[in-house]
């Protein structure tokens, strides 16, 4: 049966694979809410925009009164929280906005749910859930063993991942208290097409399109666990329709990279594909002063999803990572128009 979801940072990077998969690949409805940050764009959803299951408002997860009025005219069957401030280095330079989006506005967000999901007729509410996406960095930081599971302790380490891990809090809360039907999942590292070029993965490829330095931070042997997007954009869809209320998923890519590995694969596959007449662009990698509280080793054990839920991520590193530099070198326009705007690539979050 065609469901009703309200996907709110629907215009992000996450939150438009979600919106292009549901579109593309299924028969539901989708309205997305996206204030339209500097990380919202509708560029990434043109693909997508004219189908008549498709709506956008242009709305603040914290506005209480137009978040009700969204729900009472659209009348949700799933809401997938993704609005979220995303970015370590910018919460290092101003955390403020990460504590009013991250917490504050998924505490108003929830509020406006719970109020819905209670003028709802039992058949309705027998089918309604909230999906809270969440991050592994709410984990804190591993050694050179072991891997992040449902059950690991919170230790945020920056002020993104503190927001984040008190917004997991309170959606738990939500459920436990106000019986709030929830589904939750943390996931690691995403790259893919329509990444905001702030983020590693986007950045190096831009940089090193344009032939410009390919800074890594410290000694560039912090591990990262890497997950394609469209895996992501699965995942999220299969916990949202069957994933058990009240559950914790973890989702990850079993690809753990170094970032000067990461770097080094971007360059090799830049090199094949469009050579630099001026010789192989590792000679653009330069060591830069690490970012504060750089934590050292991110891995998820994603066995329970597999388990329970039957996911598993299709695309390698290898494959995910060519996929993503072929779509930067045939979209120049779309990055393009951030560079020339709201980011031209300078370093953030020194602190």
């Amino acid at each position: 049966m065609p469901l009703r979801f309200l996907v709110t940072g629907g215009a992000g990077f996450i939150g438009s694979a979600v919106v292009r998969k549901l579109i593309g690949e299924t028969e539901h409805d989708v309205c997305v809410v996206d204030k339209l940050t500097y990380a919202g764009n509708l560029a990434s959803l043109g693909s997508v925009a004219g189908s008549d299951r498709y709506r956008f408002e242009r709305a603040d997860i914290g506005d209480g009164e137009r978040m009700k009025a969204i729900f009472a005219d659209f009348q949700p069957d799933i809401v997938m929280h993704l609005a979220a401030e995303s970015h370590v280095d910018r919460s290092i330079d101003g955390p403020s906005a990460f504590i009013e989006t991250n917490v504050v506005g998924t505490f108003a967000l929830l509020q406006e749910t719970l109020r819905h999901f209670r003028t709802l007729p039992d058949e309705r509410q027998a089918r309604f859930r909230f999906h809270h996406i969440s991050t592994d960095e709410v984990f804190g930081s591993l050694g050179a063993d072991g891997f992040f599971r449902e059950d690991t302790a919170y230790q945020p380490k920056s002020p993104y991942s503190a927001s984040k891990a008190a917004s997991d809090h309170l959606v738990r809360a939500w459920h436990h208290t106000y019986r709030l039907p929830v589904v939750m999942t943390n996931c690691s590292n995403n790259y893919g097409p329509y990444h905001f070029p702030e983020k590693l993965i986007p950045l190096m490829i831009i940089n090193a399109i344009e032939g410009k330095p390919l800074p890594i931070y410290g000694n560039g042997l912090n591990v990262r666990d890497w997950l394609y997007v469209d895996d992501h954009a699965d995942a999220l869809l299969t916990v949202a329709t069957v994933g058990k209320l009240g559950e914790s998923y973890n989702i990850g890519g079993h690809n753990e990279k170094t970032n000067v590995e990461v770097v080094q694969a971007i360059c090799a596959i830049l090199d094949e594909l469009r050579p630099d007449p001026k010789g192989p662009r590792e000679r653009l990698i330069t060591y830069v002063t690490d970012r504060p509280g750089h934590d050292a080793r991110y891995a998820i054990d994603a066995g329970k999803i597999g388990r329970e839920l039957g996911w598993r991520p299709k695309d390698t590193f290898a494959t995910g990572l060519r996929r993503t530099v072929i779509w930067y070198l045939s979209n120049p326009k779309w990055w393009g128009d951030i560079r020339s705007s709201v980011y031209r690539g300078e370093r953030l979050g020194e602190a």
